[in-house]
């Protein structure tokens, strides 16, 4: 059997315990503002944006590497499915901040609110929406298939992983349910959209953390599998 690089372990965990914490005050900078934000709040959560999700592809890059190591250099189909959703979210969520601040930077004096104001907004609604709800439960739960056999996870954090899965499942069909941002269940609501993100970021920072703890625990379960 072979055994989980340190540096890996360190590298995979703290890109996403440190990704997932920063992204909780980019969400926070959401709500700032009642009404169209000014356009430093709008550069300033993009920024943070940019910033923690190259964290998580460095986090999707440390696992992609974690898995292959507890599964003898083969990440395996659900492996494989884990890595390949996380970071087509990231990119899917690059896109995004790139789109939201095209719109502040096009009318810097703060009169549109580039969530939900002019072209662009609509654009964004699937990325941030259910698209971005389809990838993240994806993720969970081919990680949770994954690290299920491994003891790469702590067992609550795999359970954990999938109601979290189920949440983002349930939040998919809002694409149904307009563009009112103001109501939970539409395609960019507070709840479909900024809620469950802060949720997910939050997971992916638990996530990091329980690889930082795991240690040497598991080879010790690749040798009971």
């Amino acid at each position: 059997m072979s055994s989980i690089s340190k540096s890996d372990r360190i590298v995979t965990g703290l890109s996403g315990l440190l990704g997932g914490l920063l992204s909780v005050a980019m969400v926070g900078l959401y709500f700032v503002y009642d009404g169209p934000p000014p356009t430093e709040n709008v550069l300033a959560r993009n920024l943070i944006t940019v910033t923690t999700f190259i964290g998580f592809l460095m986090f999707g890059a440390g696992l992609a590497r974690l898995l292959r190591q507890v599964h003898n250099g083969d990440s395996g189909l659900s492996g494989s499915i884990a890595v390949t959703s996380l970071l087509t979210y990231v990119a899917v969520t690059l896109v995004s901040a790139s789109l939201e601040t095209g719109t502040s930077l096009w009318k810097p004096d703060g009169s549109m609110d580039p969530t939900v104001d002019g072209p662009l907004a609509s654009s964004m609604v699937l990325l941030h929406g259910p698209i971005a709800r389809g990838l993240v439960a994806a993720f969970l739960i081919a990680l949770t298939v994954s690290a299920a056999r491994t003891g790469l996870l702590s067992r609550w954090v795999m359970t954990g992983g999938v109601v979290v899965a189920l949440a983002n499942l349930a939040l998919v069909p809002s694409l149904f349910f307009g563009m009112n941002a103001a109501n939970f269940y539409a395609a960019n609501g507070w709840g479909a959209v900024a809620s469950i993100g802060a949720i997910n970021v939050i997971w992916f920072a638990i996530i990091g953390g329980s690889i930082l703890a795991r240690r040497g625990r598991t080879a010790t379960a690749q040798v009971a599998a």
